[in-house]
């Protein structure tokens, strides 16, 4: 089939390398968010599946927006019998959708549908989920609503980070797609609508959203923190001083010996913790603003916390 391959961030890079590699489909063009502005020297960078669009001399449409008449007008031009998507960034509207004869395929990080919304690898590690997954379904105006074609599980491992968790995924959904898209062209496959039970959402997470909840249970606080690491970070508030906060292990009551409250700080020779609802946690990293990442035990001896300071 002639595709027309749409993504922008790095787990959309290896569904695209595995679909240049495919003996059956041709990638005739990509479609990706404009280049921005990244990095501490604010420089203008094309995005990591345009880069590697670029690598192999694949035609890039970069649209301010989908709805532009001139990306339209290209897209028709380019004639492809099929638009694999993989977290591109911005909704597609209903002329854009009917291009292709056999529509757009979107590549989803979850069991549809749950999970339907912009973070579902995040939402899925802070909610405790046990097994995961990816899911290729084709896409509908409606958020992640479309019927799907087939899905891939991904059990959830104690330590994962949403960093780790998504690097699996997005290899083990690469395959999903590249086989699904297979089916579509051998007529094998028809998309299954999804059940009306089970539906959930995981909104966008903002840097307000990552700032660690000190008042919850240890281990939904271990969750939350692994859910939004390694972005935008897991951060709290000790003092005046903001503090980056690295996935930490909850430790039973009787490895602290006394009871703390939430945001307590308590520093000894076998490393720094802070009280929860429950039980503590022990800290691992900690960056302060404008340093490097540091043993957290190091950090709080170096900063003499006053006894009554808790991290909020």
């Amino acid at each position: 089939m002639r595709i027309v391959f749409a993504g922008t961030p790095e787990p959309a890079v290896p569904s695209l390398a595995r679909l240049l590699a495919s003996q059956r489909h041709e990638v005739v063009a990509v479609v990706t968010r404009p280049d921005a502005v990244a990095g501490r020297g604010r420089k203008v960078t094309r995005s990591p599946v345009g880069l590697l669009a670029d690598e192999h001399g694949i035609e890039v449409l970069t649209p301010a927006r989908a709805s532009d008449p001139e990306f339209l007008a290209r897209l028709e031009e380019l004639a492809p019998d099929c638009c694999p998507v993989v977290a591109y960034g911005a909704l597609l509207p209903r002329p854009v959708l009917d291009v292709p004869r056999h529509g757009w395929v979107n590549l989803h990080f979850s069991l549809l549908p749950a999970w339907r919304g912009a973070a579902p690898v995040q939402a899925a590690i802070a909610a405790g989920d046990e097994v995961t997954g990816a899911s290729a379904f084709l896409l509908e105006e409606g958020l992640d609503t479309g019927p799907v074609f087939g899905v891939v599980t991904e059990r959830i491992r104690a330590e994962d980070t949403a960093g780790e968790l998504l690097g699996r995924l997005a290899e083990g959904g690469a395959v999903l797609l590249d086989s699904v898209l297979d089916g579509i062209e051998d007529g094998a496959l028809r998309p299954v609508p999804q059940p009306d039970e089970g539906v959930s959402h995981a909104p966008k997470v903002t840097v307000e959203s990552a700032r660690v909840r000190w008042n919850l249970p240890a281990l939904a606080v271990d969750r939350q923190i692994r859910a939004v690491t390694p972005a935008p970070g897991a951060w709290t508030q000790v003092g005046e001083l903001r503090l980056k906060v690295a996935p930490l292990t909850p430790v039973d009551e009787t490895v602290v010996g006394e009871s703390l409250e939430p945001g307590q700080f308590l520093v000894r020779k076998d490393g720094c913790y802070v009280g929860t609802a429950t039980t503590a946690v022990r800290l691992s990293q900690v960056q302060p603003q404008g340093k490097k990442a540091m043993a957290a035990a190091d950090w709080a001896r170096g900063a003499r916390l006053d006894p009554e300071v808790r991290a909020q």
